[in-house]
């Protein structure tokens, strides 16, 4: 069988490997993805966009990428697109047009209940199957829609978590973000958190970024530990201040306490805060206030991202409560994803 696979960020990219291994050796994959699972179309580094500004310069080479999977859809079996609506709700359209009875499989949806329910009901007659990950995002789309709750993709990644809590806090883990513009605007913060805190700092640094990448965009890192591996590093840390994203969910699911915060360009702030009707910015606290009513860590946005409000949300954390919450949420979520997934594809 060959598919056509359009997975265009890093960690769709780690979703799609356990994917691969569940689906077999009889499959062959086409499209774009990471370069360690075959040969794409495009490097995903050229990918790589941070907000509404950064995409818009970036249009034009978007849809010539996108022309260029419409025709190499012409040979494939089946789509598979993961994540990053932006780019594959468009594909999965033109697509559509082009070949209307070749299956689309969409793993990951675009979070439509959170910005622009309107799309839902598109997303139900273009997408032929609709694989979630948030046990409650079913329940948002009409009864004719060929969606079902996988389970989520992290539990096939995550196997160890934690069972207690060191008494003292000990070591603390800083995760600044994967995106320049994140970096760039937490580690003058995290830098002044560092040296107020009479712990050991330790600082998760993508493995892709070269000497040069570390010194301009995390600046001195003196007291900081680097390190590369995240779960097995937030498995052995005591607290963690982790900028929003991917991330805060896995701190959520090994069990470290932790605190979001997240500074966005100024632009994007205004236009997000505009489209996205949300309490939360953290997908933990989102589907723990819709399980149950109530959130799971605390978490600053803007400007609230201050060393005074850090602190204090530090000093005055409920880490036994966190953890209770943290086992609540895996049993929430079930089972990790790929077999389900890989089962859907082969039917």
């Amino acid at each position: 069988m060959k598919i056509l696979v359009s997975a265009l960020e890093h960690s769709a990219n780690i979703h799609l490997k356990s994917l691969l291994k569940e689906l077999g050796d009889d499959v062959d994959i086409v499209g774009i993805f990471n370069k360690d699972l075959g040969e794409p179309i495009v490097d995903l580094s050229a990918l790589a966009i941070m907000g509404f500004v950064d995409a818009l310069k970036k249009l034009r080479f978007f849809f010539k990428l996108k022309d260029e999977m419409v025709e190499l859809a012409k040979d494939a079996d089946k789509v598979l697109l993961i994540d990053s609506s932006g780019f594959n709700l468009p594909l999965a359209k033109a697509l559509k047009k082009h070949y209307p009875n070749k299956e689309i499989i969409y793993y990951i949806l675009p979070q439509a209940w959170a910005w622009k329910k309107k799309r839902i009901p598109v997303l139900a007659k273009t997408i032929d199957t609709l694989a979630s990950i948030l046990p409650f995002e079913p329940s948002y789309y009409p009864k004719y829609a060929p969606i079902s709750y996988v389970g989520h993709p992290l539990l096939d990644q995550i196997k160890e978590f934690k069972t207690s809590l060191n008494d003292e806090i000990k070591n603390i883990v800083f995760m600044p973000g994967s995106r320049k513009g994140e970096i760039t605007k937490l580690m003058p913060i995290y830098r002044q958190l560092r040296a107020k805190l009479n712990v050991k700092g330790i600082i998760i640094i993508p493995t892709n970024f070269s000497q040069e990448d570390i010194t301009q965009l995390y600046g001195n890192l003196d007291g900081f530990e680097i390190r590369h591996e995240t779960y097995k590093t937030l498995l052995e840390a005591d607290f963690a201040f982790i900028c929003s994203g991917t991330a805060t969910l896995e701190a959520s699911i090994i069990g470290t306490p932790f605190v979001l915060s997240y500074i966005a360009n100024k632009i994007d702030y205004f236009i997000g805060s505009r489209l996205v009707k949300l309490s939360y910015v953290g997908l933990a606290n989102i589907m723990w206030e819709k399980h149950c009513g109530k959130t799971i860590h605390p978490e600053y946005i803007q400007n609230d991202v201050t060393l005074e409000n850090l602190l204090e949300a530090y000093h005055n954390y409920d880490r036994t409560s966190f953890l209770e919450d943290s086992r609540g949420l895996r049993a929430y979520l079930q089972n990790g994803s790929s077999k389900n997934v890989a089962r859907l594809i082969k039917e």
